[in-house]
Order: C-alpha cells, then structure tokens, then sequence
C-alpha cells in the first residue's frame, strides 16, 4: 500500500506547470474510436485514468504507444465492440465508448462504468440520447448491448446538462446521417475541445460552449496532431493549495477564463494575484478571510471537482463559510477526515457550515475519492505536525505525481510504501 507522508505547515514558492486536463483528454480518446487513421496527443499526463482508457482503446483492437510525453492512437483496425466488467468496473469514462462505438461500428456491449464513489451519476441520460439518435438499447446482467444500425440524426433534449452525456451525444452524432441538434448541453471547456478535436479530424460540429450544439454527421473520420487544454482543476487546486499554506507561486498554463468562478472566491480571502496571458502568480501570507459561500453549479457555476479542495481552505480561513453541493449527494467524504485534523465543520443533506480555525494539526486520513484526497493533502501541508494519507490510488488518478509537484515548490511531502 503507497501512502503520502506529510510534514505540514511549510509555506511554498516557486513555479508550477500545470498538466494536460484529464476530463478532456478521456473522452478525446474516446473520441479516437471514431477516427481511421492515427491520432497523436500532445504532452499527455500518464495518469491512471488516462492508461485505463487506453486499455480499453487496446481491448478493442486499437494501437496505442507512448513515445516520449505523446500517445499515440491508431483505431484504424477497430475489431471489437465490447468492454468487459473488469476494465470498465475502473474507470466512469468508459461510458464515453458508448457514443463513438455505435457512430463506427453501430453496435456495443458495454458494463456499467465504475470510478469515485461520489454519488449515483446515473447513465440513464446518456442512454436516452442514444435513444433519441434510434438506438436499440437493452440493459441486463450489469451490461448494457446497444444497436445502432438504424440510427439517424435527430433533436436530442438534455433533462439535465450533463457534461458525459452531451459528449456522448456529440460522438454518438459524428459519423450518423443526418444533422443532430442537442439542446441544453453542457458548456464547459472540455466540450468546446471535444468539438476543437473532433473537427479537426474531419467532424462537422458547432456551439459547442452554448446550450446548442449542432452536428452535422460525416462517413469518415481521419486522423491529427491535437494537444488538449490544460487542467482547470489541476489549475485550481494548486492555486487553492498555495492560498492555504501561504507563499509565493507561479502557476503556469493556467487559463484564468475558465476558472473564474474560483479566482472571484480567491480574490475574497486577503490573498493576491497576478494574471499574465496563460500564468498567474498567487501571494499568501496564510491568514485568510472568509470567502463566504460557495454553491456548486454546472459551468460557469463553481465546479464540484473544486468542492472539497475549497472546504479545506474554508477550515483556515477566519470567519463561517457556507458550502452548498448541488450535483453530487455523497460528495462530501472528505469532512470527517478534515474533523481528524481538527476542522470545524458540520453538514446537513447537502449542506455544509466550516467555522474557519487558524490551525489544523497532522493525522492519519484516508482519501474515498479523487478530490476529496486532494482536499486531504492540502489540509495536512497546512497542518502542525505530521500526517500520512492513505487511499493514494485515488490522488493518482487526476494528479501525477503528486508528491514531486509538490516538493519541487518547498513541500515537505514523499511517497511510502507500507
């Protein structure tokens, strides 16, 4: 068992260079079920999410290879359509073959989709879609079998404007006859590069970005050189740990237009920034204000992926903040191990009260899923003392290499084996 192994209350300076964004590259790659030919992306994180997916893009008769920072994918010789328990049960993103194998190959077997335990996620709205576009969908023994042989453009209707769902439909439409309008789709940025890269293999797309996306569907896709936005998550959470443990660091690639709900929760808390085109330099003396509220919401809203990383700077910062989670019900995990190391905070349904405390102290916690594991090693950076995070499986799924990022800007932070 790999643990982290902390000794907190470090201030941090120096630069950080944020990665590739995991939530755009996954179903980039997804996406390259789709192409014929061979598909190079740029400067890509090995993160473990990333290396299950491409176990996937393998299990179904593509090529993939690493060569240096790129991978490169070639589906050309697509020979399955099925995606077995076992590689599915590890990763949420193997919901995003749905779409791209029934586009190309017009049928799929598929088992349910697994990941971080942070609440229902239901797939109901991405089989709904298929649906919409003609497929024949049947769900049994913890699979779902999808026909798409008579599937046709058509007018699909988001209940909720789910950022998987709208990609699959997206993908679902590109090589389909037929135009296909997907109305209240999700906005965020990895749509627009979903559209970016789709489009620039062939696909005819657009709106993505609006509650509009319109997609003209094509016979063939062909392949592309494509380096994906950086992660705002990545971005943001970095910025988050720097707030809270104080100091002086630049962080670049960083895109503050799409990170601005949090920078407008930054700028409240007595710290400072400087934004130049993709860098932003954050100063923190470490006594920090109340931000007062924050409400998750789909984007431009504040983002859930950033939820947990803000309630740990909420711990230290004076004053009660009031967080309010509206996307996921279980997404709050981290708190009783924020309480451990001596967070105030109380919750009720989906709410949550943190009276903010000028210390926290080192202990054993143990991280339920990827942010929240996050949350956890800001906390223990912060910390007076010593603290040891379990549940590392999770940190690496989103942060690569966590312990050297760290490090590399005065952390006191190693990985261990136990």
């Amino acid at each position: 068992m790999q643990k982290l192994f902390i000794n907190g209350g470090k201030k941090l300076y120096g630069k950080i260079k944020i990665d590739k964004s995991k939530n755009a590259i996954l179903p980039l790659l997804a996406g390259a079920i789709m192409v014929e030919g061979e598909v190079v992306f740029e400067d890509v994180p090995p993160l473990s999410d990333v290396v299950n997916m491409c176990k996937i893009l393998q299990s179904l008769g593509g090529s993939v290879v690493w060569q240096e920072n790129n991978l490169v994918v070639d589906m050309t010789n697509l020979s399955a359509h099925d995606i077995l328990s076992p590689l599915a049960s590890k990763l949420r993103s193997s919901i995003f073959a749905l779409g791209p194998l029934l586009s190309r190959a017009k049928i799929a077997k598929i088992a349910y989709p697994g990941g971080c335990e942070i609440g229902l996620r239901p797939i109901d709205i991405h089989l709904s879609a298929m649906r919409t576009l003609g497929a024949k969908i049947v769900e049994k023994n913890g699979y779902i079998y999808a026909n798409g042989s008579a599937m046709e453009g058509a007018d699909i209707v988001l209940d909720f404007p789910s950022v998987g769902a709208t990609e699959n439909a997206m993908m679902g439409a590109v090589l389909t006859r037929g135009i296909t309008r997907i109305f209240n789709s999700a906005k965020e940025p990895e749509i627009v590069d979903l559209q970016n890269f789709l489009n620039k293999c062939g696909a005819k797309i657009s709106g993505a970005g609006t509650n509009q996306i319109t997609v003209e569907g094509v016979s063939k896709l062909h392949g592309c050189l494509y380096s994906t936005i950086p992660d705002r998550i990545s971005g943001g959470s970095f910025l988050l740990t720097v707030a809270m443990c104080g100091g002086d660091v630049e962080i670049e690639n960083f895109l503050p237009y799409h990170n601005q709900a949090l920078l407008s929760k930054i700028k409240q808390t007595a710290c400072f920034y400087d934004i130049k085109n993709d860098k932003i330099k954050i100063r923190s003396d470490g006594k920090l204000t109340t931000f007062g509220e924050v409400e998750t919401a789909v984007y431009p809203g504040f983002p859930t992926d950033l939820q947990p990383q803000i309630m740990a700077l909420a711990s230290v910062c004076e004053g009660y903040t009031l967080i309010e989670e509206n996307l996921f019900e279980s997404r709050f995990l981290h708190v009783s191990e924020l309480k451990k190391m001596g967070a105030d905070i109380r919750c009720k349904n989906n709410v949550c009260i943190v009276h903010g405390k000028d210390k926290l102290f080192g202990a054993e916690v143990s991280s339920a899923d990827l942010r929240g594991g996050m949350a956890l090693v800001m906390a223990g950076l912060r910390g007076e003392g010593y603290t040891t995070v379990s549940g590392v499986e999770y940190i690496d799924r989103g942060y690569y290499q966590i312990e050297k990022i760290l490090s590399q800007v005065g952390a006191d932070i190693k990985r261990i084996e136990e």
